[in-house]
């Protein structure tokens, strides 16, 4: 199929719901993908920081096809050992119980549901405080707790009970606390926002005003988790542990899988028919979530997501005082963005002409999400295809 024909299947069959890049990708491996002219491509942008070990990795390739081949799907009303081991690897790292289901967005639904049910039980309690320029999914509920009008114009009325505080600002949180809140609901790093970084005090803050206000904190690491931040949870940067922890994206290395993780005392407020996903926890998700846990542990991949992030920050951090366009970079692991004063669509569109994937985020920032995976020798193109790019723009 080329990419003409590609175009006009994607316009007549699928909802245009999204902005194509002209790009018919075939075939990834590791940092790679190809399109169907056989053009290679660097990819920074990791599918959405779904592929942080890359695409097609040989262990989840071998744990998929290997588990597909025994049981691919059953009812929660059965268990199944992967997902009941990828459970249990979840809960180690953070000491809680998990709910799977199949993405971000139910995650958070999952999260808010279990907030609110806490809430009803605790002093009939139900409204929940985001974040200004937040994002936390698409569904109607995950789009009202999103900080954004932009996602939510057009789809009202929109669920009640939200209401949006500054982010970094711990006096605008403290302000909108009322008898009826239940939950404070984070993003440590806003992805979709513009990868803007949590200050360490405002972390901690929330943690303290939570406690000191008989309030549920909940992280929504469904971007900044499973490594990105080379912390396989973005919250151990901060020294703080949620109440609830939303989980997705990268988990299932490619597959869709989602997981909402709460300590067991609030756990227990989701009782037997409160909540369910047909598919949440399918046994070849979960094979494919097992290994990629797996994998991380076993080839040190925190380490090398730290490592080279800090490289890659630190080349790019020398772009502020090169490049009069860039306003600030800024970074943790290997989730970094660099901020312009102008709209960065045009650096993306030039930067897969050049070979490199990115992304740009709140218009103006580019979003770099390599794999965890990266080899230095890959930094170093990326950065050097940017360079050129921004070398031209400010001639």
């Amino acid at each position: 199929m080329d990419l003409k024909q590609a175009k006009n299947m994607d316009e007549k069959y699928i909802f245009s719901t999204y902005q194509r890049q002209p790009l018919l990708l075939v075939k990834g491996k590791g940092s790679w993908v190809w399109d169907s002219y056989g053009n290679k491509y660097l990819d920074f942008f990791s599918g959405l920081a779904v592929n942080n070990l890359g695409n097609s990795h040989v262990k989840i390739v071998k744990a998929i096809k290997a588990q597909a081949s025994i049981i691919m799907h059953t009812s929660n009303i059965f268990m199944t050992e992967p997902m009941l081991e990828v459970a249990q690897i979840l809960s180690k790292h953070f000491g809680g119980k998990v709910f799977f289901c199949n993405s971000g967005a139910e995650a958070n639904e999952a999260a808010i549901k279990l907030a609110r049910k806490w809430g009803s039980e605790n002093g009939e309690k139900y409204e929940i405080i985001t974040m200004e320029e937040s994002f936390h999914g698409r569904t109607l509920t995950t789009i009202t707790a999103t900080g954004q009008t932009k996602y939510q114009k057009g789809f009202e009325p929109l669920t009640p009970g939200f209401k949006y505080a500054k982010f970094n600002d711990l006096g605008s949180v403290q302000k909108l606390i009322t008898r009826k809140t239940c939950a404070v609901m984070v993003e440590p790093i806003q992805g979709e926002g513009g990868v803007n970084i949590g200050e360490i005090s405002f972390i901690k803050g929330l943690r303290e005003i939570c406690n000191g206000n008989n309030l549920l904190l909940i992280f929504d690491e469904v971007q900044t988790g499973i490594g990105r931040t080379g912390k396989l949870f973005a919250y151990e940067h901060f020294g703080v542990e949620p109440d609830i922890m939303t989980l997705a994206k990268a988990l299932g290395g490619g597959l869709p899988i989602g997981a909402m993780l709460a300590a067991p005392a609030i756990a227990k407020y989701f009782k037997l028919g409160n909540h369910a996903s047909t598919f949440g926890g399918n046994p070849v998700c979960c094979a494919a979530a097992k290994a990629v846990l797996q994998t991380i542990e076993k080839d040190k991949l925190l380490d090398n997501a730290a490592r080279l992030g800090k490289i890659l920050l630190e080349k790019l951090t020398g772009f502020e005082g090169k490049y009069k366009f860039v306003k600030e970079v800024r970074g943790k692991g290997l989730m970094i963005g660099i901020e312009l004063e102008m709209k960065g669509a045009n650096i993306v569109a030039q930067a897969r002409d050049k070979g490199l994937l990115v992304n740009c985020a709140a218009d103006k920032v580019i979003r770099l999400l390599p794999p965890i995976t990266v080899k230095l020798s890959e930094i170093k193109a990326g950065v050097k295809i940017l360079d050129g790019i921004f070398s031209q723009i400010q001639k």
